[in-house]
């Protein structure tokens, strides 16, 4: 993750006071951030699903790459310190290392999340009913 503190050196820093939206559900913004400090957590419909507390993190990287409005809402857990990449394409293509870094945070993530899903699925096999669905319905997300 310190990478991306290294390759991000250069840009801004804004101070985010907590309880602050960086990044709300459905807005068409394109900007990313780098996590200098603090926290921030992640929120999809209204639920948070993540804590980011890790110097060098990266989040508004989805929705760039995926170049559709944001999937979920960043608020700041705490005061956050964040390095602010207005122009993405730009930064990933001019400096070496950036795609890079980005893409395995990324698939660090998606990482944990497979581990819980099979978790999740171990834990309802051979179940009968709406439980007994988890399973065919984990299936069909992966």
């Amino acid at each position: 993750m310190s990478e991306l503190l290294e390759i991000s050196a250069d840009l801004p820093v804004e101070h985010v006071p907590a309880g602050s939206v960086l990044i709300a559900e459905g807005d068409d913004t394109r900007r990313m951030y780098v996590l200098v400090s603090g926290s921030v957590s992640v929120e999809r419909d209204g639920v948070a699903f993540a804590t980011i507390a890790h110097a060098g993190a990266v989040f508004g990287e989805m929705a760039v790459v995926l170049d559709k409005p944001a999937t979920a809402t960043v608020r700041a857990a705490s005061d956050v310190e964040v390095r602010v990449i207005d122009d993405p394409e730009a930064f990933l293509r001019d400096r070496p290392g950036a795609a890079y870094a980005i893409l395995r945070t990324t698939a660090t993530r998606l990482d944990g999340l497979t581990q819980y899903l099979v978790d999740v699925k171990q834990q309802f096999a051979g179940l009968d009913g709406h439980l007994g669905m988890v399973g065919r319905i984990l299936d069909t997300l992966v």
